[in-house]
């Protein structure tokens, strides 16, 4: 008679053990790290060297590569010539002596129109210019000079804080052109006194160059181009001479125009006009 077979598997106990089993033994935990090390840096968190010195503005890729073989560029206080060096984000870049951001520079034009507030945001809730630049991607940018809430046109917006330095300072004369409408015909008299210079609160105050526009027939409407960036200027030269300014547009600003943007549109510079106003004295 055949020896009966005490190794043959028992039946489970079904659902009700397994509940037991979990009980007891508990749930399977996720995996954890014990170390609370930083991890190491990957790949993807490195760039190359040149394409750091393109986001920064300072010039293309191939001119980068240029730059860096010549001995120019910096990291860490130590000069790289190695092509294909890569950085890590907290490294510290330097090119002709000054450190550099790795953040793609972003140059902006809007035509803007008039009842914007040229600031980041207001206490009062009213619009700002940075409500019309939707869609300039994720970069901050910022507003280079001023526009007054009713003053119309030209105005630039970067993340480049050098140019904008440059852009804004009485030194380097950036010229901007404004259209001007006034409530009553200008006398000949006060546009020669305004270019040669008028006495206001804050010190003397002309033109670069102004005008009657076009041929002149419409005495009501001026061109007048200046480089001084005090408060409301246009505005206070002709009110000190009891003219009231009904509209006022900005035309042209650096060398930048109007040209096919329309009022509360915007687009993007050019590499040309980025570097002419960047070649700018």
């Amino acid at each position: 008679m055949a020896k009966k077979n005490d190794n043959k598997r028992k039946p489970s106990g079904g659902r009700n053990e397994n509940r037991e089993k979990r009980k007891f033994y508990g749930r399977p935990k996720p995996f954890e790290r014990k170390s609370k090390a930083p991890l190491p840096k990957t790949d993807s968190d490195l760039i190359r060297l040149n394409r750091y010195l393109s986001n920064a503005g300072i010039c293309s890729r191939r001119d980068a590569d240029d730059l860096i073989k010549a001995g120019l560029v910096e990291v860490n206080g130590e000069v790289v010539t190695e092509m294909g060096f890569k950085v890590k984000p907290e490294d510290k870049v330097k090119y002709a002596g000054e450190t550099i951001s790795a953040e793609k520079k972003v140059y902006v034009l809007l035509n803007k129109p008039k009842d914007f507030i040229t600031t980041k945001s207001d206490p009062q809730n009213r619009r700002t210019v940075m409500h019309l630049l939707k869609g300039t991607g994720k970069e901050r940018i910022y507003p280079v000079g001023r526009l007054d809430r009713m003053t119309t046109g030209l105005l630039l917006f970067t993340n480049d804080g050098q140019l904008a330095k440059k852009l804004t300072h009485p030194r380097h004369g950036v010229k901007k052109l404004y259209h001007v409408y006034l409530d009553k015909a200008v006398n000949g008299a006060h546009l020669k006194e305004i270019s040669e210079g008028v006495k206001l609160e804050d010190g003397v105050m002309k033109a670069d160059d102004i005008s009657f526009v076009g041929n002149g027939n419409d005495k009501k409407q001026v061109g007048i181009e200046i480089h001084s960036g005090k408060n409301r200027i246009v505005r206070r030269l002709f009110e000190s001479f009891g003219y009231k300014v009904i509209k006022l547009d900005r035309v042209s600003f650096a060398g930048l125009t109007k040209k096919d943007l329309p009022r509360g549109k915007w687009r993007f510079l050019t590499q040309q006009e980025v570097s002419m106003l960047k070649m700018l004295k």
